[in-house]
């Protein structure tokens, strides 16, 4: 594989077959979204498995993402199943209201929205495509006067211009559905609507205790989707293991213009930090019903592409488009194409830094060595994954290679940028597994006889944070 951009594909009706799902592997998906929103515990744990049982078949490793569905800011449901609104007349969201909705009003999901909302403030429903002013808030009732008007049909969500809505993170359904994650193993959960570290840490330590029956401790990613969440984006991240741009929300809340320079904003900061990071939401939109994507769509991925994004994500194109196969095979190829023209400063990136670790040090040298010497691979032997994941945080055309006897560190560095991760049996003795580690890139045909490769490893073998040793080699 020459990609280094992962792929992350969401699981749904258009892909939940395994013939379907075997294709989209090899047409070059690298992680599996199961969206919590739609379905019951048993659905994911079964996907799960056909996950796992199409990557062995495919003879590949994937990753699998837990995607929360986090609170439900939503209308209620209407007697028609829609209306249509006209711009100019009133409208009421009523938490109190039992009765289905019409023309005049509808209940709400979020019963606290009367409490978050006061008189001059703008909603935006329906992923703002429609858009309605408070004009006064009647107890349970909030009154509003529709600016932009259109269809409303039942649950679309609500945001708040500008944020401020005060839903919690963390749902008891999150609680839950974070338990059935722990139940297969997930390798990534991702938490919707976090605001600050403290959303993150709960989240840390509910996956914890829910992971321990099975001594299993999944990497979470931070949705950024709240405007709360922009001046707190260090700190998420910080107790984070990545973030994932959630354009949709975002742009709702922040206003769409806005949306370009966080998306680079956060990708760099992500990658400083050394956390992962993924760009979602609406990239090749159209081919959820066209067989090939609008220009648009090409310059959008390839540009996240630049930016340094670790994988981009397709959500309704391959749960429920026509051509999920085909959008993975478009959007691996733009990725491709966009990677070979990325320019590669990697002594820049090096200027007036410091390192105060040993194994960061050593990944950082593998680096600059194989820069220089124009090496076929960088092979980082790792038991947790971290040096590979610290060596693809700066932009090379050489592959690195995470070799790991640890099927959890196998599956993380999956979502890594320019990281291959591939499976190796533990050895104790430090010769013994360089041999093994430049056989198994020979039988995979990524090195030959005469070609030059960086291999780092730590002494003694098997300790995680150990990596000390850079060896640079020639197969014989």
């Amino acid at each position: 594989m020459s990609r280094a951009t992962k792929i992350v594909a969401t699981l749904g009706p258009a892909s939940s077959t395994p013939e379907v799902l075997e294709r989209m592997l090899r047409a070059g998906v690298d992680v599996v979204r199961l969206n919590f929103s739609h379905g019951k515990a048993q659905d994911h744990i079964d996907r799960a498995q056909m996950v796992r049982d199409a990557a062995q078949r495919v003879g590949k490793v994937v990753a699998i993402m837990a995607d929360l569905q986090g609170p439900k800011i939503r209308v209620g449901k209407f007697a028609e199943g829609k209306v249509m609104l006209s711009d100019g007349q009133g409208f009421v969201l009523d938490a109190s209201r039992t009765e289905p909705g019409d023309e005049h009003g509808v209940g709400l999901d979020y019963k606290e929205l009367p409490r978050d909302v006061r008189p001059g403030d703008v909603l935006l429903l329906n992923d703002g495509l429609i858009v309605m002013r408070v004009d006064a808030v009647k107890g349970e009732a909030v009154h509003t006067t529709v600016t932009i008007g259109g269809e409303l049909s039942n649950n679309k969500g609500i945001n708040k211009q500008g944020g401020g809505l005060t839903a919690p993170a963390l749902t008891a359904k999150d609680m839950e559905d974070i338990k059935t994650a722990a139940s297969f193993q997930c390798d990534y959960i991702a938490v919707s609507f976090p605001k600050s570290a403290t959303d993150m840490e709960m989240a840390r330590q509910l996956c914890n205790v829910a992971g321990e029956p099975w001594r299993h401790r999944p990497a979470l990613i931070a949705k950024i989707e709240r405007t709360e969440a922009i001046p707190n984006l260090e700190s998420i991240l910080k107790v984070s293991d990545g973030i994932m741009v959630a354009r949709g929300d975002l742009a709702v809340e922040v206003g769409n213009a806005a949306v370009p320079a966080l998306q680079k904003r956060m990708i760099k900061m992500a990658r400083e930090m050394d956390r992962v990071v993924i760009t979602a939401t609406q990239m090749m939109e159209s081919m959820i019903v066209n067989p090939v994507p609008t220009r648009a769509e090409v310059s959008d991925v390839a540009n996240a592409v630049l930016d340094g994004t670790d994988a981009v994500m397709l959500s309704a194109e391959t749960a429920a488009g026509k051509y999920p196969v085909e959008t993975v095979q478009a959007m691996a190829s733009i990725t491709e194409a966009a990677e070979v023209a990325d320019e590669i400063s990697l002594d820049g990136d090096f200027t007036n830094k410091t390192f105060g670790r040993i194994d960061q040090s050593i990944a950082m040298g593998a680096l600059f060595t194989a820069h220089h010497l124009g090496c076929k691979a960088i092979i980082a032997l790792t038991e947790s994954g971290s040096t590979a994941l610290w060596m693809s945080r700066h932009k090379i055309h050489v592959p690195i290679f995470g070799l790991t006897a640890q099927p959890v560190s196998l599956c993380k560095m999956a979502l890594y940028r320019n990281v291959r991760p591939l499976l190796m049996p533990s050895y104790e003795d430090r010769d013994d597994a360089l041999m093994q580690a430049e056989s198994v890139l020979v039988e995979q045909g990524v090195l030959k006889p005469g070609d030059t490769y960086a291999i780092t490893c730590g002494e003694p073998m098997g300790h995680p944070g150990g990596t000390n040793m850079l060896k640079v080699c020639q197969v014989r």
